[in-house]
């Protein structure tokens, strides 16, 4: 990781100025290229970090005073399917619409798209927080395995991963090696698939209804049909207009 370092008129470095120089000049000096930076919105700090590494970055992030991150804030998963590959054509419209509910690249043939195109489908994304530093950060670590994706489990790093690695399973079917018990969380009793998945199609595979002949609640099969629900035509949002978004001069 190789921050841009501040510097004097003169050109030589000195200590960073502000809260996220000195967090990036933190983690550059603890860990080296055994980070990655990736991109990030203005006010964040975010890296990336291989899964051989995972385990071992997450406990120094946590013990290393100059770091200090007590708290895990939230765990997801990511899927990358298809991530940069959509079928939109032109900046005013799409070729169908843009939806899970529908099939994406009908009609395109051979000039579909691959699976991703990304390296790694599934990945584990943490956010932390230091209560000491009163700093963030966001660490993201690509899954080993696209149909069965595996990530070490980070329950004795931070015990409020345990339920988040369960949702993270629930949803999106990534295995935590370690977890101590590692199940379901949201979906229901013998639930087939991971509905966050983006190849999970929007409607499900069974829907649930009370029966009173049976006096039980029974599964049948999906009974509605799949639909573009996002209109064709993209518009300009005005609330990110660069007049509206800038910070005013008085305000620094």
């Amino acid at each position: 990781m190789n921050p841009t370092p501040e510097a004097d008129v003169e050109g030589t470095a000195v200590e960073p100025t502000t809260a996220l120089g000195r967090l990036s000049a933190a983690l550059s000096a603890r860990f080296g290229d055994t980070v990655q930076a990736l991109p990030a919105v203005a006010g964040e700090v975010a890296i990336e970090v291989t899964q051989a590494n995972w385990r071992t970055v997450c406990t120094a992030l946590r013990d290393a005073p100059e770091l200090c991150f007590e708290q895990l804030i939230d765990l997801s998963g990511i899927d990358y399917l298809h991530y940069g590959l959509a079928e939109w054509k032109t900046e005013a419209a799409t070729r169908s619409g843009f939806s899970r509910g529908g099939n994406r690249f009908v009609g395109l043939g051979n000039a579909a798209p691959g699976e991703s195109a990304q390296p790694a489908r599934f990945a584990v994304v943490i956010h932390l927080l230091s209560v000491t530093h009163n700093w963030r950060l966001r660490v993201q670590c690509a899954c080993l395995g696209e149909d069965m994706p595996l990530a070490d489990s980070l329950v004795e790093v931070w015990a409020a991963a345990n339920w988040y690695e369960r949702e993270a399973f629930d949803l999106y079917g990534i295995l935590f090696n370690g977890h101590p018990d590692l199940r379901r969380l949201l979906t229901d009793y013998g639930f087939i698939g991971h509905p966050f998945r983006k190849d999970f199609p929007l409607a499900g595979y069974v829907e649930v209804r009370y029966d009173p002949t049976r006096q039980r609640v029974v599964y049948e099969p999906v009974s509605i049909e799949p639909r573009v629900v996002v209109p064709k035509t993209l518009r300009d949002d005005n609330r990110y207009a660069p007049g509206l978004t800038a910070r005013p001069a008085d305000r620094g």
